[in-house]
């Protein structure tokens, strides 16, 4: 019994003395503000554009395929690899190409010794015809014959370029540099006519393909300067309106536009999803908006918010409901009026009630 009372004597003192401990700091905390930085407002901004989305796709790209049908032999590339121009990329079987090569120089060789034949008779026959020495029939029959083998041997060269043509669709080239960025096809596999077999794209040049709706499309102009954000790297790059279509029969009724990007030395990859801020002079459209910055929100879960501060100099935290982000900033949709000042930074962490110090 003696130990038991013991042992609840020392939680007791445990107790008071952490307690003890917890007003300290209260105290300390409340006598010691902590310095924040106030905004003295939101951005409030009379905003005159259009906000749509688009996709990243690379200016130059290309799905090489072959005008032969023949097995793969070799591909002597890998997705990622940079190629330049010019370099092979996939070699198909040509052994057919090569018989039919070996006829067709068969054949000019033949076709030209029947022409030099002829062209040596011919000559001889048109002096002797010049002297009376041979008759018109004889000479119209020489003029038939060296026109024939002229024209055979004309034949076989025409035939001996396209074997020559058909020689650059079994080895496959680099019709620009870039890098690889798709394989269709593998070793053993058979190529066809048509069909894709490998996928390049540059890698310097990018433009955004985007879908305007109807209701703004007439106030969008080629030429016009605009925002691109990229939200997956974090990056806003600036671009140039340089085509918009006339047209939205097999686009939903949405116009497309493409935006040529500025060089930039933010890691763009095609297929990136981004947000277009179009700038326009219709006052129809225009909106007010309130922006933060981002680097101010505190998000908690699914929550984020601002802190502001009371009329008692205390922090208070503010739950907002945000819109779209405007590169560095992001737009409040509720949760903060036009006039009402927040918390930048603080010097300490802040929580609800903390005293502070506005510097």
């Amino acid at each position: 019994m003696k130990n038991i009372q013991k042992i609840a004597l020392i939680i007791f003192v445990f107790l008071a003395v952490s307690c003890g401990n917890d007003e300290k700091q209260e105290t300390t905390s409340t006598s010691n503000p902590l310095g924040v930085k106030m905004s003295l407002k939101p951005r409030n901004t009379n905003i005159h554009f259009v906000s749509v989305s688009g996709k990243i796709d690379a200016v130059n790209s290309a799905n090489i395929s072959t005008r032969i049908m023949g097995f793969v032999s070799n591909i002597h590339v890998n997705v990622g690899d940079v190629v330049k121009k010019g370099q092979l990329l996939i070699a198909i079987n040509n052994s057919d190409l090569k018989a039919k090569k070996a006829q067709i120089e068969a054949r000019i060789l033949e076709a030209k010794a029947v022409f030099k034949n002829a062209e040596i008779n011919y000559n001889r026959f048109k002096n002797l015809f010049e002297s009376n020495s041979a008759s018109e029939k004889e000479m119209d029959d020489m003029i038939v014959g060296f026109e024939i083998a002229k024209a055979r041997l004309e034949s076989a060269k025409q035939q001996q370029k396209e074997i020559d043509a058909q020689f650059t669709y079994s080895n496959l080239t680099a019709p620009f540099s870039g890098v690889i960025t798709n394989k269709y096809i593998k070793e053993g596999d058979m190529a066809s006519p048509g069909t894709p077999l490998i996928g390049i794209e540059t890698q310097q040049e990018f433009e955004v393909s985007a879908l305007v709706p109807e209701s703004e499309i007439s106030h969008i102009k080629k030429g016009e300067e605009v925002q691109v954000s990229i939200k997956s790297i974090g990056a806003t790059v600036s671009g140039k309106i340089t085509e918009i279509s006339n047209s939205s029969k097999n686009t939903g009724g949405q116009y497309v536009i493409k935006i040529q990007l500025n060089k930039t030395d933010k890691k763009i990859l095609s297929g990136m999803f981004v947000s277009v801020k179009i700038p326009i002079n219709n006052t129809s459209v225009q909106q007010e908006m309130v922006l933060v910055p981002l680097k101010s929100l505190i998000h908690k879960g699914q929550l984020s918010g601002v802190y502001t501060v009371s009329q008692h100099n205390t922090a208070i935290l503010r739950w907002l409901r945000l819109g779209k982000t405007y590169g560095e900033n992001i737009e409040v949709l509720s949760g903060l009026s036009i006039n009402e000042p927040y918390i930048v930074s603080a010097e300490g962490k802040l929580y609800n009630g903390a005293k502070v110090s506005i510097q």
